[in-house]
């Protein structure tokens, strides 16, 4: 239940009109160095979560697969701040990012708070609906409205390793039942 209620809300976060800045029109799109902080917060966020599960979790395919995971997104992460240092374009926190932060923080408490299997089969869940969110929102917003077409394009390539990501979590999350 708290992973369905924990998904709902990434969900809401990412892929309602909150995603808009506070006060922002809906006819408004992000800013590319709003995408860009949006896109890296969701980055720092599964390779906390990743380094959390390499601690706690009691699997081998959980464990491989967190490693994955901070092995992927922090190249990604790494890719995201030579672009916009090459680009002079300082990423700006706004109101998604900051809901996203806040709400990684309760689930990385909740997440804490198990052990064992229990642990792994939440963190896969999470991983799975996490990356579903993500993806969705990749699609849906940030891709096209970057105006930029080398953070669209980096935004591009990070979806089609994030797909694989979601995959691979529903993988593991078959083989944990």
């Amino acid at each position: 239940m708290f992973i369905r209620s924990s998904a709902a809300i990434a969900a809401a976060v990412l892929l309602s009109s909150p995603v808009l800045p506070q006060g922002a029109r809906a006819a408004d799109k992000l800013t590319d160095p709003q995408i860009a902080h949006i896109a890296y917060t969701a980055g720092v966020i599964d390779i906390n979560a990743a380094k959390q599960a390499m601690k706690k979790a009691k699997n081998k395919d959980v464990k491989a697969f967190a490693e994955d995971m901070v092995r992927d997104h922090e190249a990604v992460n790494k890719q995201a701040l030579a672009l916009v240092k090459k680009l002079n374009v300082t990423p700006e926190d706004n109101d998604t990012s900051k809901a996203l932060s806040k709400q990684a923080s309760e689930k990385l408490a909740e997440l804490d708070k198990l052990s064992g299997a229990a642990f792994d089969k939440a963190y896969v869940a999470n991983e799975v609906a996490y990356h579903k969110t993500v993806n969705g929102a990749l699609e849906t917003q940030l891709i096209p409205s970057a105006s930029n077409a080398e953070l669209k394009n980096l935004l591009q390539t990070g979806l089609k390793i994030f797909q694989g990501h979601e995959q691979h979590a529903e993988h593991v999350a078959a083989e944990l039942k």
